[in-house]
């Protein structure tokens, strides 16, 4: 159980690093017809690597590919989907990586870094009060009993989590033909 979870987190990780190098390809490789530099440019005002990240253009490029890979042409068949697999896509989000998070550039004792930023959790899911309290406590050395309190709220609060994404993946298999769970699968959607 323990390493299909290890083996689904790591297929999402690498799903959204070839997401993002998607993006920053087809940003880099598209300058307007402005030989002097405009890709450059645009990097400097935010629009490529080292930019501003639009998790939203990122959700919706995820969204467009799950359509597409679960094969839907109609709209009206997907308008119907949709909102069963966005609320599969924010309880992964909501479970996060299971503080692995950090091991990406996610938050670090001391600071924020990488494109997992601070607090607010980035791509790796949103960091929470459980999470905060147990973070603070290791960085200010706290004793081991309240380390201990704290890591029991954190596995708890994880575990709800997890409840609500496995309830989120039940809805959506059952509206999914077995073709579009094996895609489904595939994209990470279900487990």
């Amino acid at each position: 159980m323990k390493l299909n979870r290890i083996i689904t987190l790591c297929a999402m990780a690498a799903t959204l690093a070839i997401s993002a190098s998607s993006l920053l390809a087809q940003d880099n490789g598209n300058n307007n017809g402005d030989n002097n530099g405009g890709g450059q440019r645009r990097n400097r005002q935010g629009g490529g690597p080292g930019g501003n990240f639009d998790p939203a253009q990122m959700q919706q490029r995820m969204l467009d590919r799950a359509q597409e890979q679960l094969g839907f042409t109609n709209d009206t068949e997907w308008d119907a989907v949709k909102p069963l697999v966005q609320k599969v896509m924010d309880a992964r989000r909501d479970v996060g990586f299971g503080g692995m998070g950090r091991m990406f550039g996610g938050r670090n004792r001391g600071g924020q870094g990488g494109p997992g930023g601070g607090a607010a959790g980035g791509m790796f899911g949103q960091t929470g009060p459980e999470q905060e309290a147990l973070q603070k406590a290791l960085d200010d050395n706290a004793p081991s009993a309240q380390i201990k309190d704290l890591l029991a709220k954190y596995k708890a609060a994880q575990k709800a989590k997890q409840a609500k994404l496995e309830a989120a993946q039940a809805d959506l298999k059952k509206v999914l033909t077995t073709k579009q769970e094996a895609e489904a699968y595939l994209l990470g959607l279900v487990n």
